[in-house]
């Protein structure tokens, strides 16, 4: 059984005052412009510091400085505040039926399959639409700090609660290398490339560089560090280059687009792996958006893989 949440120890208006106190210098100026007397304001900041346990700001200084849990709070602070000040219009733009806006974060290797599809339909839904191309990982802290509503990649951040994911597609790692190289057929196979080739890698900053190391380690095959990419299409033109071979999957060639580059797919020898791309979404704050933008994003890989729509998957 999960234990009920422990009580906030601030609300809204005390955050407001200590970011006017911040903002102004003084306790007499914070009160003027929040419209407050002077103790008022004192004693608010002084509950808030004894509900949190810190000192929040420096007295002995003229004007008022933050400490450094003071400008953590700071930093925090505006962003609550300024998010629940957009509350209300939200709130009425909806009457229209649209949200007044919608922040959708892409990994790069989906961007060239789904940006237009996913635009499109956003567009239906939002008066504004923000998609953001990158990594997971980042995608993955801004969905954390509310700068994101939802993304698309390669973590479904499983040790997180209070979120729901999708699964739209699943696709193998595969063996990318200049056209002319033999492919391997064995894990001894693979070891002599590897031997004789560098390997061109996807970086340890994205999810896919992550497996793709853990993978090799697995294998027992620790090819030296040369070169590494955090996009696919970098990865790809160093392949086509010769400059090496690569771990990859099948979107990422194609979110290359480098036709007739003479590189050739192959697959990997050993046991097979392959990566789940999954949105994943605050539980329940966009009701079914998170679920048809899934579905759509399904529809759209399985034609650009040539593969029947996996079945859907969700968990809260």
């Amino acid at each position: 059984m999960s234990k009920n949440p422990a009580p906030l120890a601030f609300d809204l208006k005390s955050l407001e005052v200590f970011l006017a106190v911040c903002d102004t210098g003084t306790m007499s100026a914070a009160a003027r412009a929040l419209g407050m007397t002077q103790p008022a304001v004192s004693q608010s900041i002084a509950e808030l510091e004894q509900s949190l346990g810190f000192k929040l700001l420096d007295r002995d200084v003229r004007p008022l400085a933050v400490t450094v849990p003071g400008g953590l709070l700071r930093q925090r602070a505006s962003a609550l505040i300024a998010e629940a000040r957009q509350i209300a219009p939200m709130l009425r733009q909806t009457e229209r039926g649209k949200l007044p806006i919608i922040r959708v974060g892409l990994v790069d290797s989906l961007t060239r399959s789904l940006t237009v599809p996913l635009a499109n339909y956003l567009a239906s839904i939002a008066d504004e639409v923000s998609i953001l191309s990158g990594l997971t990982a980042l995608h993955a802290g801004e969905l954390l700090t509310r700068r994101l509503d939802l993304f698309l990649g390669v973590d479904d951040l499983e040790t997180w609660t209070g979120l729901e994911r999708w699964q739209f597609a699943k696709e193998p790692y595969c063996l990318l290398l200049k056209e002319g190289t033999k492919a391997p057929r064995t894990v001894a196979d693979l070891k002599k490339l590897a031997d004789t080739q560098p390997l061109i890698r996807f970086s340890a900053r994205s999810q896919t560089g992550l497996h793709i190391d853990a993978h090799m380690r697995r294998l027992d095959l620790t090819p030296p560090r040369t070169m590494e990419f955090d996009n696919p299409y970098s990865v790809t033109a160093m392949v086509a280059e010769g400059r090496g071979f690569a771990i990859t999957t099948p979107l990422c060639v194609k979110e290359s687009a480098l036709p007739g580059a003479g590189v050739v797919m192959a697959k990997l020898p050993g046991p097979q792996v392959s990566r789940a791309l999954t949105l994943v979404a605050r539980h329940r704050e966009l009701g079914r958006i998170p679920r048809d933008l899934s579905d759509l994003a399904r529809q759209t890989l399985a034609e650009v893989l040539g593969q029947p729509p996996m079945a859907r998957k969700t968990s809260a």
